[in-house]
């Protein structure tokens, strides 16, 4: 659980890049928009995610451990 939540976070940061630097939402190309109801599903999993690798920084040797 913790690799798959590491790996989506990720995905959001990259896709955040891309919007930052370029203003392109990669999400919201492959997905038909940002509004659509897939891309809000990925915004969602991935802001989950990003919740989830917050505990990361109470436990100790989370993934380097391969707990």
């Amino acid at each position: 659980m913790d690799r798959i939540a590491l790996l989506l976070s990720i995905v959001g940061c990259l896709n955040w890049g891309l919007v930052g630097i370029f203003g392109f939402d990669l999400v919201a190309w492959l997905f038909g928009g940002s509004g659509s109801l897939f891309s809000r599903l990925v915004y969602t999993v991935v802001a989950l995610s990003g919740l989830w690798c917050v505990s990361f920084l109470f436990r100790r040797n989370a993934v380097t451990d391969g707990e």
